[in-house]
C-alpha cells in the first residue's frame, strides 16, 4: 500500500488557485495550521482529485514565501508561467504519517469530521451527534459542526469542556453548558 494510492493517507496543506510571477510560482491558499511546516519541507505531492481515485504524483519544493494570507510555492521542475497554470486547483499535499506532532488533547480537523460527540455533563453521557466540521473563523475557540438530531449544533471546540478524546474509537467527550445543545440545535 503506497501514498499515491491510499486517498484517506493524505493531509492536504494548500490548494493551488493561480500562478504568481514569471518564473512557475504558484499562488496556493493555505488548508493547515502549520504553514510554518513548509520551511522544513523538500518534498510534496500534488493531487489531481480529493478522494478515492486520487492520482498523486511527487514534486520538489523549491522554495515558498507567505504572501497576503497564502503561500506563494516554486517547484523545483515548474519554470514557466504555463507549466504554473496547469497546476491550477490541484491539491498540495503529504502522507499522513509526515503530520506534524500535536500536544495532549489536540486534534487534526479531519480526525475530528465524523467523530460521535457525547455530552457528559449529565448523570448519563447523551449523544450529541456527529462531527461534520470545524470552523475556525467564528473567533478565539472553533467551533465543532455537528450534525444532532434536530438540526445543526455548534459547540466551541474549548479545552475547558472537553473530557476525552478518542479518535480510534472516533468519540468526543465533551461536559458542556447546560442548554447550550437546545439552545442552537
Amino acid at each position: 500500500m503506497t501514498p499515491e494510492t491510499v486517498a484517506d493517507q493524505w493531509v492536504w496543506l494548500a490548494r493551488i488557485r493561480r500562478p504568481q510571477g514569471r518564473k512557475g510560482e504558484v499562488f496556493a491558499e493555505i488548508l493547515t495550521d502549520f504553514p510554518e511546516k513548509f520551511a522544513e519541507r523538500r518534498r510534496l505531492w500534488l493531487l489531481d482529485e480529493p478522494g478515492p481515485g486520487a492520482a498523486a504524483r511527487a514534486v520538489a519544493l523549491a522554495g515558498h514565501w507567505l504572501h497576503k494570507g497564502g503561500v506563494v510555492l516554486h517547484f523545483a521542475e515548474v519554470d514557466t508561467i504555463s507549466a504554473a497554470e496547469a497546476l491550477k486547483g490541484l491539491i498540495v499535499a503529504i502522507p499522513r504519517s509526515e503530520r506534524a506532532a500535536l500536544g495532549e488533547d489536540e486534534a487534526y480537523i479531519g480526525d475530528l469530521v465524523g467523530c460521535l460527540l457525547v455530552d457528559v455533563a449529565g448523570a448519563v453521557p447523551a449523544g450529541v451527534g456527529v462531527v461534520e466540521d470545524v470552523d475556525r473563523t467564528a473567533g478565539p475557540v472553533a467551533l465543532l459542526v455537528v450534525a444532532g438530531k434536530s438540526g445543526e449544533v455548534l459547540v466551541p471546540f474549548a479545552k475547558s469542556y472537553l473530557r476525552k478524546l478518542d479518535l480510534d474509537a472516533r468519540r468526543v467527550e465533551m461536559a458542556l453548558p447546560e442548554g447550550l445543545v437546545e439552545l442552537n440545535g
